[in-house]
């Protein structure tokens, strides 16, 4: 028997992943990955922080915090919920919380997979079943886990150095161009700008 999802709770750090649905592809050229890109920004940057990111032909890596919920009932996508009763024994506030993130991110990976099958002229399941997600609760393994997602290109053969892979998030944390990604924290929690390019130039080790 399957083991039951985590929810995705506000306050909390996430690794999110897919693969593709067999021995297919879920990006095929640029476009495809500049088209996830554009709907992550719709769907999830409203709800959530980025860390890093790498899109690989056939799966993906996210880490990325959920934001408080005092921002997310900002948001007009949780008006609705805003007239529930907030108290700390209210289940319900807090199931429905949790249940319009899981929608967001539903939302947006069938959003792209349609846009995916009408683009190649195929059909069903683009993605392999539900997303993945596992919580991020120590520091060390949130270290660890950015240069895992970084060093993906590397791992799998694609490219000998990081920053020549164009779609993940290495070299928008390193450089200054504007970015959806929280830059700052992540070098802050490597140090500064010279260790974060120092410890991702070594092999990554679990």
């Amino acid at each position: 028997m399957p083991k039951p999802r985590i929810p995705l709770e506000p306050d909390k750090y996430y690794h999110i992943y897919n693969h593709a649905n067999g021995f297919e592809n879920i990006f095929n050229d640029d476009f495809d990955k500049d088209k996830f890109l554009q709907k992550f920004k719709v769907y999830i940057v409203p709800v959530a922080d980025t860390f890093s990111y790498c899109l690989m032909p056939n799966h993906f890596h996210i880490l990325l915090r959920i934001k408080p919920l005092d921002e997310l009932l900002k948001s007009d996508k949780f008006s609705n919920i805003v007239k529930i009763k907030q108290t700390k024994t209210n289940q319900e506030f807090y199931e429905k919380i949790n249940n319009k993130i899981s929608y967001q991110f539903s939302h947006f990976f069938n959003s792209y997979a349609q846009s995916y099958n009408n683009k190649y002229n195929r059909m069903g399941s683009l993605f392999k079943s539900n997303f993945e997600r596992k919580l991020v609760n120590k520091e060390k393994y949130f270290l660890k886990l950015i240069h895992y997602i970084h060093y993906n290109p590397v791992e799998h053969g694609f490219v000998e150095k990081l920053s020549d892979w164009k779609y993940s998030s290495y070299n928008a944390i390193i450089q200054n161009s504007e970015t959806i990604l929280l830059r700052n924290e992540v070098l802050e929690a490597f140090g500064d700008k010279e260790n974060f390019i120092y410890i991702h130039q070594q092999p990554f080790e679990m």
